[in-house]
């Protein structure tokens, strides 16, 4: 299973994201690092986790559009620290993606909270390498969060339904309230989803609560999991990770729902 740590960028620093309330997120503090400083937490997930796949969530282009802000900071994470990026920047136009994939993004993100037109959804993978996209189901106590009202109207199974015959193959469950706050994720939407779409490629991420979690996610096939509040307060180390990376562990069929 993929472990891919999460950095939130607002103002240059990296924050601790909790509960989707961006008005109060404050520089991070880290078990791994003594400073909120973007490529040090990187270079942190790097050397002493091991981990090269990085989600990097710039705030300032999903919240006031603002592009400029941190691009060479990107641009320098992507190229000189060699790290796979995941870019969530707020992108909901094919332009925009392809500009981002040739400054050297590993993947583009298209979350629903920023997308404006159903049409993107269909579009994006019929002109872009499939393996180089994700979209994001970005949620708020379970409904979907976005500025498209169609896609916002649909329950998350009818938006997941939407994406598979569209041709998405990578999707991140997303409940912005459950993030940063150890509370565990949404185990029934979590089953329902393996359960009627078992060949999408599921990352998973917003409160899991510990190696527990992450084991039964990767038990049930999940592809990968987005990690952060439980890698910086040391929740989840680095022999937890090593674990999840046993390519020998046996994988139960379904994720059981409940709890």
């Amino acid at each position: 299973m993929r472990i891919i740590p999460v950095i939130d960028l607002l103002n240059g620093f990296a924050v601790h994201a909790i509960k989707g309330d961006r008005k109060n997120y404050r520089p991070l503090h880290s078990i791994l690092c003594s400073q909120p400083d973007p490529i040090t937490i990187a270079r942190s997930f790097r050397t002493q986790l091991g981990l090269k796949e990085l989600y990097l969530a710039d705030l300032d282009c999903i919240q006031y559009r603002d592009s400029a802000k941190h691009r060479r900071l990107i641009s320098s994470l992507a190229t000189n620290e060699s790290m796979d990026i995941i870019l969530d920047a707020g992108v909901s136009e094919i332009e925009a993606a392809i500009d981002w994939i040739n400054a050297g993004i590993h993947k583009i993100v298209i979350g629903s909270e920023t997308l404006r037109a159903l049409s993107v959804i269909a579009q994006i993978p019929q002109t872009l390498d499939k393996n180089r996209i994700v979209f994001s189901l970005d949620l708020q106590s379970g409904a979907i969060l976005s500025q498209c009202s169609e896609f916002a109207a649909l329950s998350p199974i009818e938006a997941l339904d939407l994406l598979q015959s569209a041709g998405w193959q990578e999707v991140i469950l997303l409940d912005l309230t459950r993030v940063g706050s150890g509370m565990g994720i949404d185990r029934n939407l979590v089953a329902e989803t393996r359960r009627r779409f078992p060949e999408m490629n599921l990352l998973v991420g917003g409160g899991i609560a510990g190696p527990e979690q992450m084991s039964e996610l990767w038990e049930s096939g999940v592809a990968g999991v987005l990690l952060a509040t439980a890698l910086h307060n040391g929740t989840i180390t680095t022999q937890n990770i090593s674990a999840m990376q046993e390519p020998q562990k046996k994988r139960c069929p379904a994720f059981t729902a409940g709890h």
